[in-house]
């Protein structure tokens, strides 16, 4: 196994920045990113630059939104109201909540605004519409899974609250 292509596990050492240089994520203070791929497991411009990497390559690009988690869309804000709200949640600005697609698909939201009667949520991606930067680092190519899965496969951290 020479060089990355689809089906393969690849382990990778990244950094994540945004376009005014903060970090988003990091795999330096954990194991490596590992992802079979062409399963989706990464955003596509993620998975194309890694495309014919070969063990120990370094490379450094940026994704432009509609690479990454897309445009941000303002269709997918919803205000909720208040009532509807189990009061133990005690929701507050800027939390992330899990929200049921009609298809039954779990999407997280972030409360971007509260009042006495109404919750808005957005369920843009954290990242929809930002231009990203990558550094990364191709640490391991092999035809079998080397670490066991984690996180929720959308890219971000989900253990942070960007997720």
């Amino acid at each position: 196994m020479e060089k990355v292509e689809n089906g393969l596990f690849v382990s990778v050492d990244y950094k994540g920045t945004l376009q005014n240089g903060e970090v988003f994520d990091t795999s330096q203070e954990n194991q490596p990113l590992e992802v079979k791929v062409g399963a989706g497991q990464l955003i596509a411009g993620f998975e194309n630059e890694l495309i014919g990497m070969s063990l120990n390559d370094k490379k450094t690009f940026t994704l432009e939104p509609e690479e990454a988690y897309g445009k941000r869309d303002e269709n997918l804000k919803r205000d909720i109201p208040r009532a509807d709200i189990p009061p133990e949640l005690n929701p507050q600005v800027g939390m992330t909540v899990g929200m049921q697609t009609p298809e039954g698909r779990q999407v997280p939201a972030q409360i971007v605004h509260l009042d006495d009667e109404k919750l808005t949520l957005d369920m843009n991606h954290p990242l929809a519409g930002e231009t990203l930067k990558f550094e990364i680092e191709v640490v391991g190519i092999s035809d079998t899974q080397t670490q066991a899965p984690s996180g929720c496969g959308c890219g971000c951290d989900c253990s942070s609250d960007s997720c």
